[in-house]
């Protein structure tokens, strides 16, 4: 794990007067939601009542091919999901969207999170019947909207009811025979927003950037513990009566997960990234010639700095763009190489200069120490790494891959002993009071739970998605 990977990317769509045609805006949609998951794909479409669900283990492009594209049904409501999987449970029983046929009427679902009580709920279905086919906790929301989906006529009141009993973080889209649906945990962890298209077409993605994508206008971010229906009938909302007091979406969406182009929250992705930049150059001033970032997620955190500074920026690195993540291996030696093939230093650039280097964070440290050694190599006198994060030093238990402490380099070393082992001449993480302020104007709170070993869910308990899917696979 030498970057942090997010779980993955959601999408729904809904066209008005019963057209037909949702598989290529789906497809558009997850191109840009690429960055979100990069191991498998899908989408499921709704063809007059009937759904069909296509998915794979691949990007986007590898899985969709035109000949896929062709086959696939046309319809008027679909979901789609991009993955981001864990080591060693990457097959394609767990892509998504996950399709269940129930006698109340089927239903698909895509989920962005993670359960944190999914292994006890997931036990306790079992002991009713409920017969598994993932590793997945999004099975377990599956199974338990189909167990409420007896009490009621309503899939939206299923969902609702099903949301009262599931703890963790979930954005999640959702297509039946008639409706597609959207709703969000009353935490609000994950983003998931609403847009609309010229033709009244309404879409729900994970960023903003997918709404772009299809030419949908933003209309706004689905609120912590809604839930929001779609179909012949119009729009409507309905909401949990017991909400968080302060929605807590992930602070690290701002720092890398989410594309630059999205807004989440009301508040600017590249903005905030700025904005990390020039209080890391507050924070951790330094004497230098040049300031250049790691493509692609520290680009703007550098141009921040160099600002905020008055050092010149500039293009320290060029980014092999034909290298995906299917290049790299979990290996230490692939993971040293990977990091030569996919970046080179611009040499007149960093030669015989005081470099300050930027990137979004230091997870396990390899990456760092390569890319510090690579700029001397090409001949910078010195090197001075900045962190628009702070230093992780506990799991997350909300989607996000920190399965445990052992992996952090930050969790097992002073700052002096981590600016030792990459290399550097000096280091500076962004201080963990400053995070409040990246995001402005954003209309939410933020989970630091990473930073801080404070969560807005006691966690008591709770598994994180690697331990829960590694270990329901070891118990198979």
């Amino acid at each position: 794990m030498s970057k942090l990977h997010e779980e993955c990317g959601v999408f729904g769509i809904y066209l008005q007067d019963g057209r037909q045609g949702v598989v290529q805006p789906v497809y558009h949609a997850l191109y840009a939601l690429q960055h979100r998951g990069q191991e498998s794909a899908g989408i499921a479409v709704n063809t007059r009542g009937v759904l069909t669900c296509y998915k794979d283990i691949g990007l986007v492009g590898e899985v969709f091919t035109r000949d896929v594209m062709q086959k696939l049904p046309e319809g008027g409501i679909a979901i789609g999901h991009c993955r981001y999987g864990t080591t060693g449970v990457q097959n394609q029983t767990n892509a998504q969207p996950l399709l269940v046929n129930h006698l109340k009427g089927g239903m698909a679902l895509a989920h962005n999170g993670n359960i944190v009580n999914a292994h006890a709920l997931r036990e306790e279905q079992e002991m009713g019947g409920a017969i598994f086919h993932t590793t997945s906790d999004s099975e377990v929301i599956a199974y338990t909207i189909t167990r409420e989906r007896l009490k009621t006529d309503s899939i939206e009141e299923a969902v609702l009811s099903a949301m009262k009993q599931l703890k963790g973080a979930y954005s999640l889209t959702i297509v039946s025979p008639a409706k597609l649906l959207a709703a969000r945990d009353p935490n609000g962890f994950r983003p998931l927003c609403m847009g609309k298209t010229e033709q009244g077409d309404v879409v729900f993605a994970s960023e903003t950037c997918a709404l772009d994508a299809v030419g949908a206008k933003f209309v706004r971010d689905v609120k912590p513990g809604e839930v929001i229906v779609v179909d012949a009938n119009g729009v409507r909302s309905l909401e949990m009566k017991h909400k968080a007091a302060c929605p807590s979406l992930c602070v690290f969406e701002f720092i890398y997960f989410a594309r630059p182009d999205s807004v989440i929250e009301g508040a600017s992705v590249h903005q905030a990234r700025l904005r990390a930049g020039a209080f890391l150059a507050l924070e951790h001033p330094v004497q230098a010639d040049v300031v250049v970032g790691v493509p692609d997620s520290g680009i703007d955190a550098a141009i921040g700095y160099a600002r905020q500074a008055g050092i010149p920026y500039g293009v320290g690195f060029i980014k092999n763009k034909y290298v995906g993540r299917t290049f790299i291996q979990p290996g230490q030696m692939e993971r040293t190489n990977a990091v030569k093939i996919k970046l080179n230093v611009i040499r007149s650039t960093v030669e015989g200069k005081r470099v300050v280097l930027i990137d979004d964070s230091i997870v396990r440290g390899t990456t760092a120490a390569r890319i510090v050694s690579i700029l001397r190599e090409a001949g910078a006198t010195e090197v001075h790494m900045r962190l628009a994060a702070p230093p992780f030093t506990h799991p997350c238990y909300f989607g996000t891959d920190i399965d445990s402490t052992e992996n952090l380099i930050a969790a097992e070393h002073s700052v002096a002993e981590v600016c030792k082992l990459i290399g550097a001449d000096s280091l500076g993480f962004m201080p963990v009071d400053c995070l409040d302020k990246l995001a402005a104007g954003a209309a939410c709170g933020f989970c630091k739970g990473c930073f801080t070993g404070d969560y807005p869910i006691d966690p008591n308990g709770a598994v994180t998605k690697d331990k829960f899917e590694t270990f329901l696979k070891d118990k198979a």
